[in-house]
Parts: C-alpha cells; sequence; structure tokens
C-alpha cells in the first residue's frame, strides 16, 4: 500500500500538519518505523479524500498564480508605457529646443550677414573732402565730389596710411601682482 508523509497527508485531507500530528499523538493514527502514514491508516481515520476539495485547492492556487503572474505582467506593462510617454516627452522636449537654437543661428547669420556701410577713411589731404563749417552743405558736397580720385589717379598713387607708434599691450598680471609687485 502507499505511504505518505506527514504533510502529503494534511495536503490531500486539507488539514494542518498540526492537526495530523495530534491524531498521531492521540493514538488515533500511527506512523510506521520509516516516520511515513500508511495511506490504509489514514482512510480508516480520515475517511475517502475529497476530490472536489483537492481539485478546488489546486485550481484556485494555479489561479492565484496565474493572477499574480498576470499582475506582474500588468504591472510592467504600465511601467514601459510611463517610461515610453517619458520618453516621448523628452525627444518633444529636445526637438523644440533643436528649432529654438536652429532659429538662433540663422538669426545671428542674418546679423553676421547684412551689409556693412562703406566708409573710407584716409589720411592724404587730397583725397580727404574739404568740409568748412561756416559754409552750406550743398557747397560741403561739391567740394567733397571735386576731391574725389579719379580712377587713373588711385592706380598711380596708392597710399596705405602706416600708423607712426603702436603702443605694446601691457603686460598681463595675476590677481595678487596687483598688491605686491614682483622682485626685478
Amino acid at each position: 500500500m502507499k505511504k505518505l508523509s506527514v504533510s502529503e497527508l494534511a495536503k490531500l485531507y486539507g488539514y494542518s500538519r498540526q492537526a495530523i500530528y495530534a491524531h498521531i499523538n492521540k493514538g488515533n493514527l500511527s506512523k510506521g518505523s520509516d516516520g511515513l502514514i500508511d495511506f490504509a491508516e489514514a482512510l480508516r481515520v480520515f475517511g475517502e479524500p475529497q476530490k472536489k476539495d483537492i481539485d478546488v485547492n489546486q485550481s484556485q492556487s494555479i489561479n492565484s498564480q496565474n493572477l499574480t503572474e498576470v499582475d506582474l505582467l500588468k504591472r510592467q506593462v504600465d511601467m514601459l508605457e510611463k517610461q515610453l510617454n517619458q520618453a516621448l516627452l523628452r525627444e518633444n522636449q529636445s526637438l523644440e529646443r533643436e528649432s529654438f537654437y536652429q532659429e538662433q543661428i540663422e538669426a545671428m547669420q542674418r546679423l553676421l550677414e547684412a551689409p556693412k556701410p562703406n566708409i573710407t577713411t584716409s589720411i592724404d589731404p587730397d583725397i580727404a573732402p574739404s568740409i568748412d563749417p561756416n559754409t552750406s552743405r550743398e557747397q560741403n558736397t561739391t567740394k567733397s565730389n571735386e576731391n574725389e580720385l579719379k580712377p587713373e589717379q588711385e592706380l598711380s598713387n596708392p597710399r596705405i596710411p602706416i600708423p607712426e607708434h603702436i603702443e605694446p599691450e601691457p603686460e598681463k598680471r595675476g590677481f595678487w601682482s596687483r598688491f605686491f609687485r614682483p622682485y626685478d
């Protein structure tokens, strides 16, 4: 005949192990020398095991395991959806930042490419327009037009202004050297 351990017998009949040990201590149920209980002895004390309870318990345990797995998977799906939404938000923010910076770059490039006013400076008194503060504006403009060089004169007498004296840049000194003079 089949022999069962105390825990197997408790699962089969739906009792706790303590209840099985209580029957053994009262003498209602006996264990063999190997520590196992004969199934015929269990039938005498407890009767036929009910299969519905076993099936229900097993199905409940299987269902509870499935539910915990389903709950775990639902939580993981929710977490992944949140991460995806956060990633999409970050991507949209980075695209907005990129377009903002692109507009800034284009605006700066337009400023750099803006036409510069044509200012001619000359040291040569023959070329420079003579403006007399006592005369009218119309007379000053006609004088300056008279003093403009013709293309032939520009090629024959090119003058490049050369600065007479260039001051060297002062030696760069650190913060503490402003207060303490170095030893020379």
